[in-house]
């Protein structure tokens, strides 16, 4: 409502939630006992991660996640000092609200309450406060579990074919190096040193339920066996406030020259990988960026590239795919106009087209892919349907007529979104409602 769909606006809150994880990341660290430096080595960790860089980029569940863990960890430093009531409240509030914008928050809350049994705060389970925060954090989450109730348990469905069709390539190695890659190489010695000083230092140890969420997820994500790096990225910010800490205080009176050893390749490693996390570069000069340095283009799931990671890829093309949707369109009579429908094989082409319609004549869209399919396929009995992508052959299986009207082409897009062809489809083999419970995707 107040800046439309502009970039600026997409970007607008990530910006926030990116500005608000560093200041957080700050606080942190002064209260593990940090000064001047640990604030800025600290910060600048937080900075030049390219995780955070990319997650901040656009509006997503992702840059919320981020944050919300890094206030979730700043009040359970503030219970760990002095175990108020209203600290446990705030936290019950911030663990239901990570939960409602992502169930991976759960990680979180588990490790926390095997971090509580391992340290002496364990105490705290002789009185009401943990669990009134475990019950607000409940309420807040209700709704969702409801909504599963209500939906077949979509999610759980969800969650079992990504692991077993999108993840599947996925394995402990590409996990382990995507820490490396995610959080900065040259801020391993900081999270590593961060996560020595929670769990062995004298100093730290009175914080150690935060190392012991980070190995409690570490441990969820690895034994999974098919998660993706970036899912570890939210536990992170209390491994560099604490690692920057232990790095000041071991170097306040001698070796005062290794705080330049750390902070100097942190913030030029972090410079030269932020065109891969950010999009600062011309398509054109981030392809030869990206050549120069050695950085083939990758993706998380299982999918073929070209010139661009599927980060940057999934930003182009869909303008150019409205635009040619619309010229389908257009080409049907009047009549035929009145009773045509879009179907989009995933979310981002039925999205898009919803998106764009306010810019190019583009009739209701309908999809099967995830919460899509729950929207439904309207009321139109009989729908001409112009279908994007697909074969011809197996198309036929379900329509007595198809037509091949358009080849769909973008030189930067994903390459399965590339010279896909336009179909326009009619007759029905098939009762609609037998259609959809068929055709259901759910990854």
């Amino acid at each position: 409502m107040l800046f439309g769909d502009s970039l600026f606006a997409l970007r607008l809150l990530p910006a926030v939630n990116s500005a608000l994880t560093v200041f957080i990341s700050c606080l942190m660290t002064i209260k593990l006992g940090g000064k001047t430096f640990a604030i800025i080595l600290s910060s600048a960790a937080v900075i030049f991660a390219p995780v955070y860089l990319a997650m901040n980029t656009y509006y997503s569940m992702n840059s919320f996640d981020i944050v919300l863990w890094a206030i979730a960890f700043y009040i359970i430093i503030l219970i760990i000092n002095e175990s108020k009531l209203n600290y446990w409240i705030f936290l019950g509030i911030v663990m239901g609200l990570g939960l409602l914008n992502k169930i991976g928050f759960l990680w979180l809350a588990f490790g926390f309450f095997i971090g509580i049994l391992l340290s002496d705060k364990r105490r705290e389970f002789l009185t009401f406060k943990p669990y009134l925060s475990a019950l607000i954090s409940l309420a807040i989450f209700t709704p969702f579990i409801l909504w599963n109730f209500h939906n077949d348990f979509a999610h759980i469905e969800f969650i079992k074919n990504a692991t077993s069709e999108k993840y599947y390539q996925l394995g402990y190695s590409d996990f382990i190096k995507g820490q490396l890659l995610n959080m900065n190489p040259a801020a391993l010695v900081i999270w590593l040193a961060g996560l020595y000083f929670l769990l062995f230092n004298t100093d730290g140890k009175k914080f150690m339920i935060l190392g012991i969420v980070y190995l409690i997820t570490f441990l969820i994500l690895i034994i999974n066996g098919q998660s993706k790096a970036e899912y570890l990225a939210p536990a992170y910010t209390p491994l560099f406030a604490a690692g920057s800490v232990f790095i000041e205080k071991k170097t306040f009176v001698r070796f005062r020259w290794v705080r330049y050893v750390v902070i100097i390749p942190l913030v030029v490693v972090g410079t030269l990988i932020t065109p891969l996390a950010l999009p600062v570069l011309p398509v054109e000069t981030y392809i030869q960026y990206s050549e120069d340095i050695g950085l083939a283009p990758s993706t998380s799931e299982d999918k073929e590239l070209s010139e661009l990671p599927q980060f940057y890829a999934d930003m182009h093309g869909w303008d150019v795919m409205a635009k040619n949707v619309s010229l389908v369109y257009q080409s049907l009579p009047r009549e035929d106009r009145l009773r045509t429908i879009i179907f989009g094989h995933n979310y981002g082409e039925a999205s898009a087209m919803e998106f764009y319609r306010n810019k190019y004549p583009i009739p209701k869209v309908i999809s099967s892919h995830n919460s899509y399919w729950l929207w439904g396929y309207g009321n139109i009995e009989d729908p001409i349907v112009i279908i994007i992508g697909g074969d011809k052959e197996n198309h036929l299986e379900t329509f007595e007529s198809v037509e091949n009207k358009l080849i769909h082409t973008d030189k930067y897009c994903m390459p399965y979104e590339n010279n896909i062809p336009i179909f326009i489809a009619r007759n029905l083999k098939v009762p609609m409602p037998e259609l959809w419970k068929r055709i259901k995707n759910y990854n």
